[in-house]
């Protein structure tokens, strides 16, 4: 087996979606002159940091509230914000339906088709939304896990259609890998209206899940409300220090998306060459795939780490989806083309003896979790 003869360091991951690109080896060379000074003292409060990030984004800070990952800030919407329903698109990421569900509250699911390449029409979850007596609707810009966008224009007609609504959030996670639009945010718009709020994550733009740091942007009143409850110190020192490197590394970061976006393009176009598979526009960071139907998903994961140390994930619990979707996260040539020759090693496997399927066996199973142990 190919694996055995590798190390644990020649390991790619297309499970997490990253950006490959950013920090610079020179941001991170920075970081680990500093760490003893980082860590060694207190971050400064919330209110400093977020300063900081408004003036480098150039908003009010009033109408920021930065906290320890996006998550967080689901949670505390959902606390303090959703009384009874909420409108969620499916699928997409699961803490807008497990949230919700988890504290007690009506979650309405609205289906994305996959006869309509999981596309988001706005209209028909407008009427849905109204159908059912939604109170707050979330949208995900672009969505995870199919990376579907929908222009600034549409987000834009979707909040106004909804302004009776108690809130209406747009999660733009992933918004800086889309490149078919200039400026596609929302964020100006939300904060002159009163019911919006527009999620952001630096840690998947920057790559760096690790940190932990994820904001939100809205009118000051609903700003207070979210920032009144997080703690005054939310943020860790490394996290400070890398929103204060933004302001003076702001041309390589466009650079990193500009690198990431050509990945995407060539990476579609590898993964397009094979014919049972299906893969789906997206102008996020990743790529959504269907697996032809006598292959399972979570049995190629392993296949794929075991034989070729390639972490991948399949889609099977994700609501609204099956272990026939697998996410890749868009990476560099050279590592594509590694996927590319593990899947054909899947496609040689399933089309011989006879004529029947050929997927990886539990003793493939077995040996890539031997693995995962090896490297954890």
């Amino acid at each position: 087996m190919r694996a055995m003869g590798q190390n644990a360091g020649d390991l790619a991951d297309f499970c997490i979606p990253c950006n490959p690109y950013f920090p610079t080896d020179a941001m991170f060379d920075t970081l680990q002159r500093n760490l003893r000074t980082i860590l060694k003292f207190y971050p400064s409060d919330a209110g400093a940091i977020t300063a900081q990030l408004a003036s480098v984004l150039r908003l009010n800070p009033s109408t920021i509230s930065l906290a320890n990952g996006s998550t967080e800030l689901i949670t505390w919407i959902d606390r303090l914000l959703v009384d009874s329903s909420v409108a969620v698109p499916i699928p997409t990421f699961g803490r807008w339906t497990d949230q919700p569900m988890e504290t007690g509250k009506r979650v309405d699911m609205f289906l994305l088709k996959e006869a309509n390449n999981f596309e988001l029409r706005i209209d028909e979850y407008i009427e849905f939304i109204k159908r059912r007596g939604s109170r707050v609707a979330v949208l995900c810009n672009p969505n995870n896990p199919d990376g579907g966008y929908l222009s600034k224009r549409e987000v834009i007609r979707f909040m106004d259609a909804l302004e009776d609504l108690d809130l209406v959030v747009i999660d733009e996670s992933f918004i800086d890998f889309v490149e078919v639009e200039m400026n596609p945010s929302v964020a100006a718009e939300a904060v002159v209206r009163p019911n919006v709020i527009v999620l952001k994550s630096l840690g998947k733009n920057f790559g760096l899940h690790g940190i932990r740091f994820g904001y939100q942007i809205a009118n000051p009143a609903l700003t207070r409300k979210i920032s009144a409850a997080l703690p005054k110190w939310n943020l860790n020192s490394i996290a400070e220090t890398v929103i204060f490197m933004l302001a003076e590394h702001r041309a390589e970061y466009e650079d990193s998306l500009k690198r990431l976006a050509l990945d995407r393009f060539m990476m579609n176009s590898q993964l397009a060459r094979f014919p049972e598979l299906t893969v789906y526009p997206s102008q996020a960071n990743f790529l959504l795939v269907k697996l032809p139907g006598h292959l399972d998903g979570a049995e190629l994961c392993d296949y794929l780490l075991a034989e070729h140390l390639l972490l991948v994930r399949q889609c099977g619990n994700k609501i609204g989806m099956t272990s026939q979707f697998m996410r890749f996260g868009v990476r560099p040539d050279t590592e594509v083309d590694r996927l590319v020759e593990g899947l054909r090693g899947v496609e040689r496997l399933s089309n011989t003896g006879g004529g029947g399927h050929h997927t990886p066996t539990m003793e493939l199973v077995s040996h890539s979790r031997d693995i995962e142990r090896s490297i954890s």
